[in-house]
């Protein structure tokens, strides 16, 4: 019996990168920092209800089937997505109590590290495969 791992299309996960990258630069810019809510509803979405409406929409806009593009683990992809929810939200809120230093910090982490996942490297999953063998070590004592 062999178990199936779930996986997301890596131009969708592409797509919601860039989403959130171009969605915390132009708020960054232009001080719209409303415009937050895009990458932050989606996730919040893609988390507790299994529906990231950004993935939904680009995936009307797939060539092939889902199964022939490069896999991205999908646990991988919601443990990001986690990180990403609460940083947004974290520097949402601070926008909106006036705490802008706060609130820049948390959206430039979140936005760098969009940045640097369409670029190759994945820093949450460094994050998570560094917990995991910390966890794994702390076991075996």
């Amino acid at each position: 019996m062999t178990s199936e791992i779930r996986s997301i299309p890596r131009p969708l996960v592409r797509t919601n990168q860039w989403v959130i990258f171009l969605s915390v630069f132009i708020a960054l810019l232009t001080g719209q920092f409303m415009l937050l809510m895009i990458p932050l509803t989606a996730g919040l979405l893609g988390l507790i209800f299994k529906f990231n409406p950004i993935m939904r929409l680009a995936k009307l806009f797939l060539q092939k089937k889902p199964s022939e593009y490069i896999p991205e683990e999908h646990s991988q992809q919601q443990f990001n997505q986690l990180i990403a929810v609460v940083c947004l939200g974290a520097g949402l809120i601070s926008f909106l109590l006036g705490w802008t230093v706060i609130g820049f910090l948390f959206t430039l982490v979140v936005g760098i590290a969009s940045l640097i996942a369409i670029l190759g490297f994945c820093i949450g999953c460094f994050i998570l495969y560094q917990w995991k063998q910390y966890t794994h070590k702390r076991s075996l004592r």
